[in-house]
């Protein structure tokens, strides 16, 4: 008998739906242990954020099919390991947007009329009808930060009340926000402006603590802060100062570094201008029921043998397929992070030119890698292998393939990768050398044989005498090891592109001080 475990709580409408296929056992609050010892009998497995399937979990899931996560995030399960045995796994990229959208307005319009402290007052037996003037929406300026799904409905909405929307984005095409109405912007440049901000972004290395102190000092006195995307991505305890100080007007919280909120956390000391909710998102009956329904349908069909409609991992693969492209899409993924982040502003068009062996291959995972690379690299871990291409498409970026066999480079073939943006046209091109090892041969047509590290610096300069050197010295002077160092060069005295791989991050101070050496043109780090 075909049989389904729901290991986290899920709505009932989603637990009919599989009924009709499968026996459904509903057991919450297991421990991995616990998991382990039963995983075994199922052929399906329905769970949201509070089940953790390890690797080990998956490994001792024989008969398991599908996995099935009640909600956007898939951070509790591990991907890699569930592809590696052919294990399916789906979510609802779309079954939160509205309530999280919603959200985020209803701290909006909370913050601008003060309705927690008022109704306290109520509660507390006040008419408190002069302290709390309000502010209204009406012709303010909202920035939005991230226009994905619900960054999106926020600004079409906000739009419909009569704000004007600015938004930071870096990979949504001109066109398409103009389509919104909404007018693209740096960072900087919108925070300064803003009466409102709401944020819409993943938490990355690059993301959190976004906004902290220095960047809340350059708000208006009278602006308004909205998080309701993912914790970590603002500086509390820099938000609660700003507030408390009246650096700004206020600020709404819906999520947090660490949930639940701590005690002591100086959020909870703010009387006025703060809004605090309990990560309520997502929190309707009718999300519930919308994920609970939508990845109870693809757990059903996949149980049938059709086709998930939102698979995270790469569907419509064998895992000995996916084992023999390893290193391929490990390639595509690793170059599409390194040109996004050479690249800098926002990218209209990549083209993918595969070479050789690698235009014999399936192309479609490799593209889909490809651009979550050059999308990860900006949105992080809310990129995945069936959202990449949806995301990149829904940003505007055209995708361009060409295959050329005939191409003998290397013996395996060749991967490139061209971006232009309104930061001109970069490319890189990458090779799978013996033994699956990975090179990066060329950076913006320059020559190079370089093994990709996790961090690296790229520098375009002169080919001078003394530049290696000074920037060998600038490094070291800051205590940044060099584990290796490689340069491309066409002509001799003409430009050169120089390639370090280090064991740690340049800070940003370095970075400055190494942009302004006589000869260096441009100077990128880069975190693969």
């Amino acid at each position: 008998m075909t049989k389904v475990l729901v290991s986290d709580p899920i709505d009932k409408a989603g637990i009919d739906i599989l009924s009709h296929v499968a026996q459904v056992d509903q057991r919450t609050g297991l421990s991995e242990q616990e998991l382990i010892g039963i995983i075994g009998d199922y052929d399906g497995l329905m769970i949201r954020s509070g089940t953790q399937v390890t690797a080990a979990v998956i490994a001792a899931a024989s008969r398991l099919k599908i996995i099935g996560r009640a909600g956007v995030g898939v951070d509790n399960v591990d991907v890699p390991a569930a592809t590696q045995r052919g294990v399916l796994v789906v979510n609802s990229p779309e079954g939160n947007t509205i309530a999280a959208a919603e959200h985020a307005l209803a701290m909006m319009l909370s913050l601008s009329r003060h309705v927690p402290q008022a109704h306290a007052g109520m509660r507390a037996g006040r008419w408190d009808r002069k302290k709390f003037v309000g502010n209204e929406l009406y012709k303010k300026t909202l920035g939005v930060v991230g226009l994905g799904k619900i960054g999106s409905h926020v600004a079409r909405v906000a739009k419909a009340m009569g704000m004007d929307v600015i938004a930071y984005d870096p990979f949504i095409a001109a066109d398409r926000a103009q389509k919104m109405q909404v007018r693209l912007t740096q960072l900087d440049e919108l925070f300064r402006k803003a009466d409102y901000v709401t944020l819409h972004i993943p938490r990355t290395k690059d993301t959190e603590n976004l906004v902290n102190a220095e960047l809340l000092r350059t708000m208006k006195p009278g602006a308004r802060i909205v998080n309701c995307a993912r914790g970590g991505v603002v500086d509390e305890a820099a938000i609660a100062e700003a507030v408390e100080n009246g650096v700004i007007a206020g600020a709404g919280l819906d999520v947090f570094a660490s949930e639940p909120l701590a005690e002591d956390s100086p959020l909870r000391t703010v009387e006025r201008g703060l809004v605090l909710t309990p990560h309520l998102g997502a929190s309707t009956e009718e999300a519930q029921e919308n994920v609970a329904i939508d990845v109870a349908e693809q757990i059903r069909d996949v149980l049938l043998g059709l086709p998930a409609r939102s698979a995270v991992n790469i569907p419509g693969l064998s895992a000995e397929i996916m084992e023999r492209l390893k290193p391929h899409l490990q390639l595509a993924e690793t170059l599409g992070l390194l040109v996004s982040q050479l690249s800098g502003g926002q990218v209209q068009e990549l083209e993918l030119r595969l070479q050789g062996e690698f235009a014999s291959h399936p192309s479609q995972p490799l593209v889909i890698a490809a651009l979550k690379g050059l999308l990860g690299a900006v949105l992080g871990d809310s990129i995945n292998y069936v959202n990449a291409s949806l995301e990149a498409e829904a940003r505007g970026i055209q995708v361009i393939e060409v295959k050329d066999e005939s191409s003998r480079d290397f013996a395996g073939g060749s991967l490139q990768l061209k971006t232009k943006g309104d930061q001109g046209t970069r490319s890189v091109i990458g090779a799978v050398f013996a033994g699956g090892e990975l090179r990066i041969t060329s950076i913006d047509e320059y020559p190079v044989n370089v093994s990709p590290s996790r961090h690296m610096l790229f520098t375009r300069h002169r080919d001078m005498p003394g530049i290696i050197g000074h920037l060998g010295s600038l490094l070291g002077e800051h205590n940044v090891n060099i584990a290796s160092m490689q340069v491309g060069r066409r002509i001799v005295r003409g430009d050169a592109v120089m390639v370090l791989s280090i064991d740690d991050p340049v800070p940003t101070t370095v970075l400055e001080t190494i942009k302004a050496v006589n000869g260096i043109q441009e100077a990128h780090p880069v975190t693969l």
